[in-house]
C-alpha cells in the first residue's frame, strides 16, 4: 500500500473512532498522555495526541480522571523500563474503580520481546500495545481496542513504511520538530536504539519540504530537523540527497526564520555540512555534536567510528568556518574497562574543545547491547568520582563559553512565561536561554534581549532599547 493510500485508511479510522466515541459518552471524554524519551519521541506524542483530539477527547492532566491513559516509552536506560512499571502499578488500582479504562502502551520499550511478555502475563489490565514500526497504525489499531474488552499487542519487527499527513498537536504554535528520518545503523555497543528503532530510513526531501511550508503558513518560524544521525541523511533514497542539500533546500522556505538539527554523530560530519552551517541566514550557529569519551581506545571498544585527534580535529574545523559556534555534547562516565588514564583523555578533550553545556551521564547497563556482557565494569565508588569531577570542569569551561556572550545584544524568539509573573524566557540562536521582563504579546515573536548577566547554563537580560 502506497503512503497516500495508507494516510487515507488511517484517516477513515479517526472519522470512525469519533462516531464511536459520540455513541459511547454523553459527555466530552478525557485523555491523559505521558511522553518519556528523546525529541523524536515527543514528536510521535505530539502525534497521538492530535489524532486523539481529532477522536473528540480532551486532554487533562491526571490520570485519574481520564478515560484513556497513554504512555509513549523510552528504553534507553533500564530505569525508563521501571518507571513504566511503576505507573501501571498505580494505573491497576484506578482501574478497578473505572474498568472502562482504556489503557495505551507503545514506542521504543515495546519493542523488546521480554517486556511484551512481561504486559502480557503481569499487566492484562493494559488494552493496547504497539510498537515503533507500526506507529502509523494507532488509529486503526485504537478502533479496534474501542470495540473490545481483551488484550490487543500488535508490535512489528520492522517496516519500511513511512506515512505522512497525520494530524499533530503542538506545545508551541511557532515552533516545532519535523523528523526527516528514523532509525539507526550505527549500533554504537551501549545503544539499545538501532534494535528498537530498526535501520535508517529517510523521508522523501519532498515530503519534508511540503511538511514545513505547511507548518509555517501555520505560523511556525522555526524548526528542528530530526533524526538519530542527521549525517546519514539521504542514503537510503532512490535518489539520494545529502544532509547539507536538505538544508539548502530547507533555507528557501519563504517565511522560516531559524532551522536547527539534531543529533550530528561526529564520525560523518562533513565539510559541505560545515561549509553550509557557515554561509546559511537561518541555520542556527549550534550544534549538538556528542563525543561520548576522550580517550580513542573507548572510543574504538564504544564502537563510534573516531578517535580523540579525530575529535579535536573537528572542532577546530568547525570553530574556524564558524567561529561564533555554540557547541554542545554527551559524555558518558565509567563505560567497561575505563581507566584514570582514559578518563584523563576525556578531560582533556572537555578542556580543549570550550562546550558551551555538556549533558554527561553514567554508564548504565543495559541489556540486549554487547557492552552490558563486557567485563571490566568500573566500580560505583570510582565512577561517582570520575562524574563529579568531569561535571566540575563542564560547569566551569561552560560558564566560561557562555558569558562570551555577556553585555551583547541578541535575537531572542519568546517562548513562554515563568512561574514568576513577568519574566519571560526564550532562546538566543545559540540555544542559550534567557530570562527576561517582558509581557504576553511577545509570545511567539523574535525580540531583541541585552545579555545582562551570565548564570552559567541561562542569562538574566533586559529589553533591548531599539
Amino acid at each position: 500500500m502506497s503512503n497516500t493510500q495508507e494516510s487515507k485508511v488511517q484517516l477513515e479510522y479517526i472519522s470512525k473512532c469519533t462516531d464511536l466515541v459520540k455513541e459511547k459518552y454523553d459527555r466530552q471524554p478525557c485523555f491523559f498522555i505521558q511522553n518519556a524519551g528523546c525529541q523524536m519521541n515527543s514528536l510521535q506524542t505530539d502525534t497521538v495526541a492530535g489524532i486523539v483530539k481529532r477522536m473528540g477527547y480532551k486532554e487533562v492532566e491526571k490520570e485519574e480522571n481520564a478515560d484513556v491513559v497513554i504512555y509513549n516509552t523510552c528504553t534507553v536506560r533500564e530505569n525508563a523500563n521501571l518507571k513504566i512499571y511503576g505507573h501501571l502499578g498505580h494505573l491497576k488500582s484506578i482501574k478497578r474503580h473505572k474498568p472502562d479504562m482504556k489503557i495505551v502502551l507503545f514506542g521504543c520499550m515495546m519493542q523488546e520481546p521480554e517486556v511484551i511478555e512481561k504486559i502480557h502475563k503481569d499487566y492484562s489490565f493494559v488494552d493496547l500495545v504497539f510498537g515503533t514500526h507500526n506507529f502509523h497504525k494507532f488509529p486503526e489499531l485504537f478502533y479496534r481496542s474501542l470495540n473490545t474488552e481483551g488484550q490487543i499487542i500488535d508490535v512489528w519487527k520492522e517496516s519500511d513504511e513511512i506515512v505522512e499527513g497525520m494530524p499533530s498537536d503542538r506545545k508551541y504554535s511557532f515552533k516545532t520538530g519535523v523528523n526527516i528520518m528514523f532509525g539507526c545503523n550505527n549500533f554504537c555497543s551501549y545503544c539499545i536504539v538501532p534494535y528498537v528503532r530498526g535501520r535508517e530510513k529517510s523521508r522523501e526531501p519532498e515530503d519534508i519540504i511540503e511538511e514545513i511550508k505547511g507548518l509555517v503558513a501555520d505560523g511556525v518560524t522555526e524548526v528542528m530537523l530530526l533524526g538519530q544521525n542527521v549525517n546519514s541523511y539521504g542514503k537510503t533514497l532512490e535518489h539520494p540527497v545529502t544532509f547539507a542539500q536538505l538544508l539548502q533546500r530547507v533555507e528557501e522556505i519563504e517565511g522560516l526564520k531559524r532551522i536547527r538539527f539534531m543529533t550530528s554523530h561526529p564520525k560523518d560530519l562533513s565539510d559541505e555540512l560545515i561549509e553550509t552551517m557557515a554561509k546559511s541566514k537561518k541555520v542556527c550557529h549550534h550544534l549538538h555534536l556528542p563525543m561520548q569519551s576522550g580517550s580513542s581506545r573507548i572510543l574504538k571498544i564504544m564502537n563510534r567510528r573516531y578517535d580523540k585527534e579525530k575529535y579535536l580535529e573537528l572542532v577546530e574545523k568547525i570553530r574556524k568556518a564558524v567561529p561564533d559556534i555554540s557547541l554542545t555534547t554527551d559524555i558518558i562516565v565509567g563505560f567497561p574497562g575505563e581507566t584514570e588514564e582514559d578518563f584523563q583523555d576525556t578531560l582533556d578533550v572537555v578542556e580543549k574543545s570550550c562546550f558551551d553545556t555538556a549533558f554527561t551521564f553514567i554508564y548504565s547497563k543495559r541489556s540486549g547491547t554487547p557492552a552490558a556482557k563486557m567485563e571490566n565494569q568500573v566500580s560505583e565508588d570510582v565512577v561517582k568520582d570520575r562524574f563529579d569531577r568531569l561535571l566540575s570542569l563542564v560547569q566551569e569551561k561552560g560558564r566560561e563559553a557562555s558569558s562570551r556572550f555577556e553585555g551583547t545584544v541578541q535575537e531572542i524568539l519568546v517562548e513562554e512565561e515563568s512561574k514568576e509573573k513577568g519574566i519571560f524566557t526564550g532562546r538566543t540562536q545559540y540555544n542559550l536561554l534567557v530570562h527576561f521582563p517582558g509581557c504576553q504579546d511577545m509570545l511567539g515573536k523574535y525580540v531583541k534581549v541585552k545579555l545582562d548577566t551570565c548564570k552559567g547554563f541561562y542569562y538574566m537580560g533586559t529589553l533591548a532599547e531599539e
